[in-house]
């Protein structure tokens, strides 16, 4: 009865605004309503109103009783006294909250602190309203806290301290610094504090000009004696950039303490400067003071900015003896962690991070990232599995981006999908971090599709998801695609970034983007990207892809100050793809004269390459020399580039002996081996090689063997390696599709050839090129051609190679028209280059035809008719239909062009006996002897049984 009459009393004489709010968080704490606020906080004084959100502790509610709710609910009186039930509440009640708040912030205390405050009437008592409006920011309700503060009469320094620090821990940095012109506008006066958290706003900010204004209102007033505002000045100018002030203020600090010296250490850190950092360090050890975990963590990063691992051990040790790598301190050893990664020391970091007590997820993506540093891919997804078994550990946006990473690099297509459905799940596709993760692993995948669709169903879009977006189209062979994007990302991102510079310049692969690619280079001159070394070399190499060799040259001269071996490679490496081979050469020589330049294994390997394309054996052996001199000649890569060179140069002697004394063999180093018996005619033995084979073959591996088996002619083994094939599931593989057809075919087995062919998965532009080929050889050159159209329509674009097999098809079937055509209009229509090899087809088709008129007058017309394999498929055809007066002709060309070709003089002695002219046919062969020339001695290959 007396709570009931208690409530008839309140419900007589209250305001219906406050009950109807009180009544509902009576309702909330019976779980019948959900949690409400006013609806616009009524004016009162301090002394006697409310203002702010707040719920009633339940201990300090008395019972409601049912039947009194919908009178609650629907009264309109005003009231004019205190509610009765509170005036009993001990003040203690209100100490207590406002500490508990203080230690574990929570809006509901912090509330209830505030509607007792209003009860008894201490708002009015400065202290209590400042420290709740300093909890009710850290609560994370800073507009409550910016109403407390207007609604203070006298405000001292405190008070504005505290807004200002509530306004900056809410990251209102701007709303910080008015507070503090209107602090000085009421001429309230300042302190120490408010200058050190006006110093730290200057440096979220980087404001560098507010600081110094700071700076010099510290040194007008004299508080900068005061070693916290010293400190926070100087940490600023370090986070602005300007560490040469950083390091003055330093200087003058007469009494430094710890965080004085970890400011200079993470300062110098912080601006690139590692040396300076360790610096420092050792001056704070060397002057007493004792390092902490700032101190520690900084060191340690700057021992990995600068590989010093010793320097680096020595901070670990260190570390153990002032208990820093225990639970507390897990900065310490995550920085450690990172150390042994950087220095290659894997083992070192796992057991730094087995040994952690309490690992946050920073340690644990420290881990895997150092895991996919070192290519242990399996390592990082166990790790992974391992971190979910822990409740407290969740992937976050760094553990996806470090899984999607190893994903792209090793091309685990289904794993990174897997990624992106955890992701959209936990609802993390907002970060824009994960999303470009996302986009760079779909590309390197060639999941170009997916990428276009995750692209373009991104809410929001940042430069770098339009760098990687043009990047994958470029990687995937989508020029126009890249370019087309390129030009829409300008209309959001005018002065784009380098890296669009390198996304975008990687699809200029061919001549007819050159025009696109001089339109780039004038875009990177206007906007001064020049100066950026990796801007430069991707130029570089964009104008030897589109064929401007001149351009390339002319651009690394005038950037030669700016050249380092990265640059020399990127030009060497360049003329080796585009097939200037003795330009690369050249550039190697010149680069060896710069003793400020040196090569590396990327070099040596390139230029050996050269050397071997261009068959130059005596060059290679120099090389070979200059590799045995330099530690480079233990370098794998280059071990195997001396084993391909030597194959290519038909010295396959010095390959195996190359092969026998390398200290490390890989599978790339059998595959080399492999390789140059097969293109040496030693099928036997690249076979027997096969056989001894101690690693598991690759597709490289069986298109090797394929070849050697091609040459041998013998079905039976060919059916074996096929059998095996299968066995290793590489049928599906389009290079080896493409040589079983060209096995096939040369073995005279056509419809197996045509078999394998249909029942590909992926038919590539090489396994059409073999078809087509393949009916050539067999004569049926109508069938290559209705191929070749069929191959057009299938959306696989003709090549240089397409057209060798479907001229070859022509030129065996005699259809010489339809050959003369497509030669004509491969460039025009088909965008091909003609090279010297579609040429000599078009001189045998003529030849063969008996129109050697026509063929002479065709190699007369080119512009560079000085190819021996020109004239020689015309001297062929005069041999063959005895045209001894044009072959005469013919012949006197070729000996001035190559005269130790022996088969020159054969096929003109050859004509000479078939026209009865015995006497020339004789002084011939004796020319012949003279020169010691040979002939190549052939051979026939019988299968009687097994091998």
């Amino acid at each position: 009865m007396r709570a009931w009459t208690l409530w008839q009393f309140m419900l007589k004489s209250a305001s219906s605004r406050f009950l109807v709010h009180i009544t509902r968080l009576r309702l909330q704490n019976l779980a019948l309503l959900p949690p409400t606020r006013l609806p616009s906080p009524h004016p009162f004084s301090l002394q006697n109103s409310y203002n702010g959100d707040f719920e009633i502790v339940r201990k300090h509610m008395v019972p409601i009783p049912p039947c009194a709710l919908p009178a609650l609910l629907f009264t309109r009186h005003f009231f004019h006294t205190a509610i009765q039930p509170f005036d009993e509440m001990p003040q203690r009640v209100l100490n207590d909250l406002i500490n508990s708040s203080s230690k574990k912030p929570k809006l509901v205390t912090v509330s209830a602190a505030h509607c007792i405050a209003l009860k008894t009437g201490t708002l009015a008592h400065l202290p209590t309203v400042t420290s709740l409006l300093t909890i009710y920011c850290k609560a994370g309700d800073f507009s409550s806290s910016r109403v407390l503060f207007d609604e203070i009469h006298d405000r001292d320094v405190i008070a504005w301290n505290s807004i200002i620090a509530a306004s900056v821990k809410n990251k209102l940095y701007k709303t910080a610094m008015d507070f503090f012109g209107n602090m000085i506008k009421e001429q309230c006066g300042f302190d120490c504090t408010t200058l050190l958290l006006l110093v730290s706003t200057s440096s979220y900010m980087n404001n560098l000009e507010q600081g110094r204004a700071i700076h010099c209102l510290s040194v007008k007033t004299g508080m900068l004696v005061d070693i916290s505002l010293s400190n926070a000045l100087t940490n600023m100018y370090a986070k602005c950039g300007v560490l040469k002030s950083s390091e003055c203020l330093f200087s003058e600090i007469k009494y430094k303490d710890v965080v004085s010296w970890n400011s200079m250490i993470k300062g110098s850190l912080h601006n690139g400067e590692p040396k300076k950092s360790l610096y420092y360090f050792k001056d704070m050890v060397l002057s007493g003071e004792e390092a902490d975990s700032v101190s520690l963590s900084c060191a340690i990063s700057a021992s990995t900015a600068l590989g010093e691992l010793d320097f680096g051990q020595s901070i670990h040790e260190l570390g153990m003896k002032l208990g820093y790598l225990d639970s507390q301190h897990v900065s310490v050893p995550n920085s450690l962690i990172s150390l042994y990664i950087q220095c290659g020391d894997i083992e070192a970091a796992e057991t730094v991070f087995r040994e952690m007590e309490c690992k946050d997820i920073v340690s644990w993506n420290a881990m895997m990232e150092g895991y996919a540093s070192n290519g242990s891919v399996n390592e990082v997804f166990d790790l992974l599995l391992e971190m979910q078994t822990y409740e407290s550990f969740q992937p976050d946006t760094v553990t996806l981006t470090n899984i999607l990473k190893v994903c792209a690099v090793v091309m685990l297509s289904r794993e990174g999908r897997t990624v992106h459905g955890f992701a959209i799940r936990r609802q993390m596709l907002s970060d824009l971090t994960l999303l470009n993760s996302l986009i760079d692993m779909y590309s390197k995948c060639k999941l170009v599709e997916k990428t276009e669709l995750l692209f373009n169903s991104a809410h929001e879009r940042d430069l770098v998801s339009w760098n990687a977006m043009i990047y994958g189209y470029s990687i995937n062979g989508y020029s126009q695609e890249a370019q087309s994007l390129f030009r829409e990302l300008l209309h959001f991102f005018p002065s784009g970034s380098s890296s669009t510079v390198l996304a975008v310049l990687s699809s200029c692969s061919s001549t007819y983007s050159l025009s696109f690619g001089k339109s780039v280079h004038c875009w990177q001159l206007k906007l001064g990207f020049l100066n950026h070394i990796p801007s430069v070399n991707s130029l570089i190499h964009m104008y030897i892809n589109c064929g401007d060799l001149t351009a390339a040259f002319l651009i690394f001269q005038e950037n030669s100050a700016l050249a380092v071996t990265a640059s020399w490679n990127t030009l060497i490496v360049g003329c080796v793809k585009g097939n200037h081979y003795q330009e690369a050469l050249e550039t190697f020589s010149s680069m060896r004269r710069k003793a400020s330049v040196n090569y590396d294994s990327i070099t040596l390997v390139n230029v050996l390459s050269a050397c071997a394309n261009l068959e130059l054996l005596n060059k290679g052996r120099c090389l070979h020399g200059l590799v045995l001199t330099s530690p480079l000649g233990s370098d794998i890569r280059v071990q195997n580039s001396l084993i391909t060179m030597y194959g290519r140069c038909r010295d396959i002697k010095s390959a195996r002996s190359v092969f026998e004394f390398c200290f490390v063999l890989n599978l790339c180093s059998w595959n080399c081996m492999i390789s140059a018996l097969s293109h040496n005619k030693e099928s036997r033995d690249a076979l027997e090689l096969f056989l001894h084979l101690p690693f598991k073959p690759s597709e490289i591996t069986v298109v090797s063997v394929l070849t050697a088996c091609t040459q041998m002619g013998v079905l039976r083994h060919s059916k074996q390696v096929h059998a095996h094939i299968f066995r290793s599931g590489f049928q599906d593989n389009a290079f080896i599709s493409a040589a079983l057809v060209d096995m096939y075919s040369n073995g005279g087995r056509l419809d197996l050839a045509l078999q394998v062919f249909t029942h590909a998965k992926e038919k590539s532009e090489a396994a059409w090129n073999s078809m087509i080929s393949a009916y050539g050889y067999h004569g049926n050159g109508e069938r290559a051609i209705n191929l070749f159209h069929e191959m057009r329509g299938s959306g696989i674009r003709a090549t240089k190679s397409t057209f060798v097999s479907l001229l070859s098809a022509c030129s065996h079937s005699r259809l010489v028209n339809e050959g003369l055509g497509y030669y004509n209009c491969m460039l025009e229509k088909y965008g091909v280059q003609p090279e010297t090899e579609h040429q000599v087809y078009v001189v045998d088709m003529l030849g063969r035809s008996g129109r050697l008129d026509e063929a002479y007058e065709f190699i007369k017309k080119l512009p560079s008719n000085s190819s021996p394999g020109l004239w020689g498929a015309l001297l062929s055809a005069c041999n063959y239909h005895g045209e001894l007066k044009l072959g005469r002709k013919v012949s006197e060309i070729l000996f001035e062009m190559d005269p130790q070709n022996v088969g020159y003089y054969i096929s003109l002695a050859n004509m000479y006996v078939a026209a009865g002219s015995w006497k020339d046919a004789t002084e011939l062969r004796q020319t012949i002897q003279d020169q010691g020339l040979r002939k190549t001695v052939a051979y026939s290959l019988i299968d009687v049984g097994l091998v």
